[in-house]
């Protein structure tokens, strides 16, 4: 059975992003600390209670709840967790001007919960991006222990290099087996799934993943964190969000109850803000210098 490469939480960026372009995923253990971790927990199980279970491929025993940065303080610091923002950046950059959230949710394994089908994240946009360029930097972070008999994430190390019509055998695929406190880093391209829970207790992962700044986002993130609650995020949560323009133009508005012609309107101005400015390295990036 393939194992993914597990790092210790004082790893450095090159080497998780070395393992990333090689087998697609890899584990940071011990991430966040217990309290976090326990907060979180707190802060989203009240949401997590209330949630329907799934259907046949999000799971009949499995609850998914999301809009988490409106409804967690917890979620907010996580998403914006400083080592793995430098690795989603680092592992997107090639493709993209800047990165947003593409979504926000906590997955509940219950017992009994089979297999979920392997499959991709990048197939949320079908088969229209070119397999040259990777979509995604996703995220599962351990709410509590993941082994293989609660349904650690089953994941196919190295798939992200294969023909899309090729299928993993047994022997090809892995779990994130992590205690919790500790996240699966992986692609939009790697073959995964949720593992089968045969315990008498649930399994609580908290997925964030993150897209390039050009693609729609899964999560509706305008409609899961509106403009009257975001204007109270802090500035580089409300830009990895999407109220910033993901590139030169991508993202303006125009207000339709303001008097006169508006123009083009940065989304900040939405949250009562300007744009910050751009870093020298950003405009030379973007070819504005």
């Amino acid at each position: 059975m393939p194992k993914l490469e597990t790092f210790a939480a004082s790893a450095k960026p090159k080497a998780i992003q070395e393992a990333m372009l090689r087998d697609g995923a890899a584990i940071l253990g011990d991430a966040i600390p217990t309290d976090t971790r326990k907060r979180m927990m707190d802060e989203v199980m009240p949401f997590v209670e209330k949630t329907a279970t799934g259907g046949v491929f999000t799971g009949r025993k499995t609850r998914r709840t999301g809009a988490l940065i409106a409804r967690t303080q917890t979620c907010r610091d996580i998403a914006m967790h400083d080592k793995v923002l430098r690795c989603a950046n680092k592992f997107l950059e090639p493709y993209t001007d800047r990165i947003i959230l593409h979504l926000t949710q906590t997955i509940y394994i219950g017992p009994g919960q089979g297999t979920q089908l392997l499959h991709r994240d990048r197939l949320a946009w079908g088969s229209y991006i070119p397999a040259t360029i990777e979509p995604q930097f996703n995220t599962i972070w351990a709410l509590t222990d993941f082994t293989k008999a609660n349904g650690a994430t089953r994941v196919v190390p190295g798939s992200p290099h294969w023909d899309v019509k090729r299928k993993a055998s047994d022997d090809e695929i892995g779990y994130a087996e992590m205690s919790a406190g500790s996240v699966l880093l992986y692609s939009g391209s790697v073959i995964h799934g949720g593992g089968e829970n045969t315990t008498s207790e649930s399994r609580m992962g908290l997925n964030i993943t993150y897209c390039l700044g050009w693609l729609r986002q899964e999560e509706n993130q305008y409609l899961s964190c509106p403009p009257h609650i975001a204007r109270d995020l802090d500035p580089g949560l409300q830009e990895l969000l999407g109220y910033t323009q993901g590139t030169y133009a991508l993202g303006y508005y125009t207000d339709p109850d303001a008097e006169g012609d508006p123009g083009i309107t940065p989304p900040e101005h939405a949250l009562g803000r300007k744009p910050r400015k751009r870093t020298l390295f950003e405009a030379l990036k973007n070819g504005i210098l």
